[in-house]
Parts: C-alpha cells; structure tokens; sequence
C-alpha cells in the first residue's frame, strides 16, 4: 500500500500545545491538499462539530512562539491576519466528516496511526523509565554509574544553535590567507 504522506512526515507536524499535541489548520490544509483558509471556512460552517476539546485558536503568545520556532512572517507583513487553530487527535478524526474528498479520507487515517504510534512511544518511554526506576532501587548504589547514563541516553539532545555570518577570527584569517596567495 502507497502512502500519500510518509508517517514521519505526519509525526514532525504534531506539536505539543497547552499540555496537548495537536496539529496546526495550515499543515493540515496542506496534508489535505486544500488551502488554510478553505479548511477554516468549513470548519466555521460546522462548528458544532468541533468542541473546545477538539480544536481551539492559538493565543498571540503562543503564535509569538511558533511563529520563532519555524519562522513565518509577522503580522502585516502578508502570510495569515489571524492566529491559527490547533486540532487534537479527536479534531482531526471530526475533520474527515468535514472534509469528504477521498484525499482527506486517506490523509485522516494516515494521521491516527501517526497519533496512535506516537502515543505507544510516549507509553514505551515512561514504561522503560518505570522499570529503570524499580531496578535502581533493588540494586541500590551498585549500578548508580550504570543507571545514570541509561537515564542520559534517554534524554533527547537539546539541539545545537549555529552561528550566521563572519566570526570576526575567521575574516581575519580569510585576509591573511587571501596575502599569503598574493
């Protein structure tokens, strides 16, 4: 079977907002193959069918905040006037009601295996911490140095920044080596 979008794909989109993961209108939209605005419109036009817990609207803080993490443009600087909505797992299971395309249908239960398979993670993680936990406590001090870099390993990295444009040593070594060749 062909997948229209690859489950990793799905799984970088999920965001963790309010204590919630959820997903964005705009990548949805863009799963879907519809514009945001004709995803929002049919959201607006049954909105009973989408309770505060299934979606609601980001606030400005955390669009702020989004809007650094994947770099999008400010307001009145085109891109969106308003702030994007956010669906949770339950929102986009109510969203292949909403939209009926074959696409959107197929897209959908691409997203719940995403969802479904990020949960069993989160559940094998906290399981394999649990474990961790109870052994430290038979084994005592024996096994310290041995459960403290397993608990390390299962930390994700914090990820590197990198620098944009010259450090002021490399233009100075870049006009040294540019005298030197002449």
């Amino acid at each position: 079977m062909k997948l229209l979008v690859p489950i990793e794909a799905i799984e970088k989109k999920i965001l963790l907002i309010r204590g919630q993961k959820v997903m964005l209108d705009s990548d949805l939209a863009g799963l879907y193959g519809v514009q945001t605005k004709v995803l929002v419109q049919a959201i607006k036009r049954n909105i009973n069918r989408f309770p505060p817990d299934f979606m609601f609207q980001m606030t400005a803080q955390e669009t702020d905040l989004l809007r650094s993490q994947i770099v999008t443009s400010k307001p009145g600087r085109g891109g969106r006037r308003t702030a994007p909505y956010v669906f949770t797992e339950q929102g986009v299971a109510m969203l292949s009601t909403v939209l009926n395309s074959k696409r959107a249908i197929e897209v959908n239960i691409q997203i719940m295996r995403a969802f479904v398979k990020l949960r069993e993670m989160i559940a094998t993680h906290k399981a394999l911490a649990r474990k961790l936990d109870e052994m430290e406590k038979k084994y005592d001090g024996q096994f310290k140095i041995v459960f403290d870099a397993l608990r390390h390993l299962m930390v994700e990295p914090e990820p590197k920044e990198k620098k944009i444009g010259f450090i002021k040593e490399s233009r100075a070594v870049y006009r040294t080596a540019r005298k030197a060749k002449q």
